[in-house]
């Protein structure tokens, strides 16, 4: 499972026009599913979504996470972040998990971090979405699994 997660002032997620989810300061976390992915990996990433320590203290050290702020989290599903362009210029996505077996982990994922105590607002899985943010710091953290 990966993970772009970006620390924003706010955020938000539109389909056909329609406003579907927003969060004021908190994180945006864009998440990729692969096939061998299972609940393990998606309690993993969501425990250090939540703990990860990247909001400012009263001394300006990024020393606090998503909890202590008191802050929102934006999930949107991104099959892309399994991309592999390393042969030709036209990406291939097979390492991105069939929506069949993705979506019960993104919704587990999403439920996990509500779990923590975290106000989650969610994209549309498979949908095409306009994605707004407004990354503060600029501050762009890549989280993937297979490295913890």
């Amino acid at each position: 499972m990966r993970a772009l997660i970006q620390r924003v002032s706010e955020a938000s997620v539109t389909v056909d026009s329609k406003l579907i989810g927003q969060i004021s300061a908190g994180l945006l976390v864009l998440l990729g599913v692969t096939d061998s992915d299972t609940e393990t990996e998606a309690r993993k990433l969501a425990l250090k979504v939540a703990k990860l320590r990247i909001f400012n203290d009263d001394a300006g050290k990024m020393n606090l996470s998503v909890l202590d702020k008191a802050g929102e989290v934006l999930v949107v599903s991104q099959f892309t972040l399994y991309a592999d362009a390393r042969k030709g210029n036209r990406p291939s996505y097979v390492a991105a998990a069939h929506p069949d077996h993705a979506t019960p982990l993104y919704q587990y994922f999403s439920d996990l971090l509500r779990q923590e105590g975290l106000r989650v607002a969610n994209g549309q899985f498979g949908a095409n979405m306009d994605v707004r943010l407004l990354n503060q710091g600029p501050v762009s953290i890549w989280l993937d699994t297979a490295d913890f």
